[in-house]
């Protein structure tokens, strides 16, 4: 059962009944998590509501749900979780918030000091590329860097099903050289991590692949991309807002002259299939990874079609068995003693 945020986002809660509603009828097991009162008449048929008297903006403190509003929905969806009511969180309300509650209520997987948000985007090449941290830690060390690696690697095994997934770390050259100071000192540590199992390619361990540049990364030389919050978040930005202007401008060449109209009727399938790979809506939210649960963080200005999207990538997330690999994994490779 996916525990969902009513109340989180900037559409709510007209469009995460919404979203509820079209993944439950995709299979997808929700529950409703929010002011029941509010929530009267309109919660769809075959939902449930688990009742939280109270809601967090979105200009509140992150703290808020910590130390003013114990029984917000952002708050609640993380004690089910915890107390084994619900196998996922999804929130689409304050990402501060969310991460907030998350740590102190689920509490990082050992080993892990620093969580980071991870997604998903498309490569040039068909695949897909594991990007982290998009922005929960802004200021990183280099051992937290490592730390990103071996999530990332973990998340890579158990949901995208890549038996050795490729690690790289985003530089601004590929030389071993480039980088700032803790991007270099994390390439150290990375290749000692990894240098055992060169020259194995049956085995399981980390395979760090060295410094990557985006447009490399793009392209499908690498699996999993490490960078600190900072550069992940501007990165991810850049790469949604090149998507809007490139759909953009297209369309505006494409409507400019009357006999282009007919080619593009002719390309509308190949031009729905290039939005649904590259929309943000796709895949609905980043995943908090490292802390002990599924725990999505949508867009604020998610629709129903968005949430519907965050709660599949929750619920294939349990089904891969991601926690527990991520306790196995990090445990091995972080966990000193």
């Amino acid at each position: 059962m996916i525990a969902l945020d009513a109340f989180g986002g900037d559409r709510a809660p007209e469009e995460i009944l919404a979203g509820a509603l079209l993944a439950h009828r995709q299979g997808v097991p929700v529950v409703l998590v929010g002011n029941a009162e509010k929530l009267r008449g309109k919660v769809p048929h075959g939902l449930t509501v688990v009742h939280a008297a109270e809601q967090v903006q979105m200009d509140e403190p992150a703290t808020t749900p910590l130390r003013k509003k114990p029984d917000s929905s952002i708050r609640r969806i993380f004690e089910l979780v915890r107390d084994k009511q619900a196998t996922a969180a999804v929130t689409c309300g304050h990402s501060g918030a969310a991460m907030a509650c998350a740590l102190h209520v689920l509490g990082p997987v050992p080993g892990v000091t620093r969580p980071p948000l991870a997604t998903v985007v498309p490569r040039r090449d068909g695949g897909q590329l594991v990007l982290l941290d998009l922005g929960a830690n802004v200021d990183c060390k280099a051992d937290v860097l490592v730390q990103f690696a071996v999530l990332g690697d973990a998340y890579a095994r158990a949901v995208l099903r890549i038996d050795r997934p490729r690690v790289g770390l985003l530089a601004n050259g590929e030389e071993r050289g480039k980088g700032n100071e803790q991007v270099r000192q994390a390439w150290q540590l990375l290749e000692a991590m990894s240098v055992q199992e060169r020259g194995h390619p049956g085995t399981t361990g980390l395979h760090f692949v060295g410094n990557i540049e985006p447009l490399q990364a793009m392209r499908g030389e690498c699996d999993v991309l490490v960078c600190d919050g900072f550069v992940g978040n501007v990165m991810l930005k850049t790469v949604e807002g090149t998507v809007e202007v490139v759909a953009r401008i297209l369309k505006e060449e494409i409507l400019r002259r009357g006999s282009d109209r007919f080619a593009a009727w002719l390309l509308s399938g190949a031009w729905r299939r290039f939005r649904q790979r590259t929309t943000y809506d796709n895949i609905g939210g980043a995943l908090l990874l490292g802390v002990n649960g599924v725990a999505v963080v949508g867009h604020g200005r998610a629709d129903a079609r968005a949430v519907a999207s965050a709660l599949r990538f929750a619920h294939s997330c349990v089904q891969a068995g991601l926690v527990p690999q991520l306790r196995t994994q990090v445990g091995s490779r972080l966990v000193k003693g």
